[in-house]
């Protein structure tokens, strides 16, 4: 048992239930018509609940609100036939105090919020739709206005899109058995929390339109995390662990920890399991298994970081991961997609928001450099894969002590791995319909790699 499997067995033992009693929120006024705004009602109901430490639950329909916050001892349950929808309305999605893609600011509410809450449950047959579609518009409009003028960086934190559900600060937290569609940003966000399980949902956000920017999980700067059981079709990272970007994640430097992925299915996204690129405050102890990969994902495994992001992925074991009909089996950039990852006002912006100031915080090379150590891989098999490896970070840094057991590849080509010190490689298969190589630069202590 891992260190991670240990410390979530306690977590998960210290759960509390919820109380049996129950909160109507048709008798405080909700109404599941799909045309009346309930946001006031639930919300009453919800804060009723919270006094007694009960369950809120809905009769059969479709519920329109704006966000909505638990409360302490409380259990949202959604059954079979209740949808929560989120309202086409900025207003509707107060502006908090949060974490966004990295960096401390303010930001609009979730449409589910746990916000600085302990022993909270969300579960059901039910569903939660954010009907993000008019944030999604909103987003490549403003992406295309942006992208000439060089600010492709900033383009995600200027266009404020609500997540559908946060768990911010907050302990004891459960998420279980949902659908969760439509997400107007990242689908569900566990952030400077722990003691949380995110178990038997399903992910929809390509329903309409494919979602920009709707990650399926983000497990960042938190602890005790379990992930399991889940089925995602997304437009970004699926289950994807974050500590924190550049100089605002250096300062804050809290790190992902004690954390286990398990037995998910990926249907559309970037990987099947994915770290960074908010690699600031750190990533360890981690265990992932049993992650299934489907054909219309581009990655297995995918590790990403930047030159100005710094911290340290350390203790990191991913097994029994199957890989069908990606662009690449496993890849480590970090150097990952420059036009994001480099915040640069250009010469002339006056009266610019106070986060492109943090976003924009030089960070000295000696702490910028992410690195990556101690990572294991075991019975990965990848099938009908264009390349095998891309792997690359930097000289300085190299990336150290990782260990591949028991891997199955099936690729195009072999592709490259650089910078790599201390790779071990026992049991490993590497066909190529093009007869090539992994080719080794930059490199040294590799054994036991196919055909070197």
């Amino acid at each position: 048992m891992t260190t991670a499997h240990v410390a979530l067995l306690g977590a998960v033992l210290s759960l509390g239930t919820a109380s049996a009693a129950e909160f109507r929120a048709n008798d405080f006024g909700a109404k599941g018509d799909s045309v009346t705004v309930n946001t006031a009602a639930i919300q009453n109901a919800l804060d009723a609940a919270g006094k007694a430490g009960g369950t809120i639950v809905f009769a059969p329909g479709t519920y329109l609100t704006g966000s909505l916050f638990l409360k302490s001892g409380t259990h949202l349950r959604l059954d079979k036939g209740v949808e929560v929808r989120g309202v086409r309305e900025q207003s509707a999605y107060p502006i908090l105090p949060t974490r966004v893609a990295g960096i401390e600011m303010e930001w609009p509410a979730a449409l589910i919020n746990v916000y600085e809450q302990s022993g909270v449950t969300i579960s059901g047959e039910g569903a939660i739709d954010g009907d993000g579609k008019m944030w999604w518009d909103a987003y490549w409009k403003l992406r295309a206005e942006y992208e000439p003028q060089g600010l492709r960086w900033a383009a995600d934190y200027d266009c404020q899109r609500p997540r559908l559900i946060q768990i911010y600060k907050s302990a004891n937290v459960e998420v279980r058995g949902l659908t969760l569609k439509r997400s107007g940003f990242w689908t569900v966000h566990i952030c400077f929390s722990t003691k949380v399980t995110v178990d038997g949902i399903t992910i929809r956000n390509n329903i309409g339109g494919r979602g920009p920017s709707t990650d399926g999980v983000d497990v960042d700067s938190s602890s005790d995390v379990l992930v399991e059981n889940c089925d995602i079709e997304c437009n970004d990272d699926a289950v994807v662990l974050k500590a924190g970007r550049d100089a605002d994640g250096l300062r804050v430097n809290r790190p992902t920890e004690r954390v286990v992925v398990r037995d998910i299915t990926v249907r559309a996204g970037t990987a099947g399991i994915t770290f960074g690129s908010e690699t600031s405050g750190g990533i360890r102890h981690v265990e992932a298994y049993r992650i299934h990969v489907l054909p219309s994902v581009p990655m297995g495994i995918f590790f990403k970081s930047a030159r100005t992001r710094g911290g340290t992925i350390d203790d990191v074991s991913i097994h029994d991961v199957d890989v069908r009909g990606a662009t690449t089996a496993f890849r480590i950039e970090f150097n990952w997609y420059p036009n994001y990852s480099y915040a640069k006002i250009p010469e002339g912006r006056t009266n610019v928001p106070g986060y492109w100031l943090v976003l924009a915080q030089p960070v000295p090379p000696e702490k910028g450099l992410p690195r990556l150590r101690n990572v294991r891989i075991a019975n990965l098999r990848a099938t009908g894969v264009q390349e095998a490896f891309s792997v690359g970070a930097y000289p300085q840094a190299p990336l150290r002590n990782l260990t591949f057991t028991h891997i199955d590849i099936q690729a195009r080509r072999a592709g490259a791995i650089q910078n790599a010190q201390d790779w071990k490689f026992e049991d490993a298969r590497i066909q190529t319909a093009d007869g090539s190589r992994v080719a080794l630069k930059n490199s040294r202590g590799v054994t036991g790699l196919p055909g070197n």
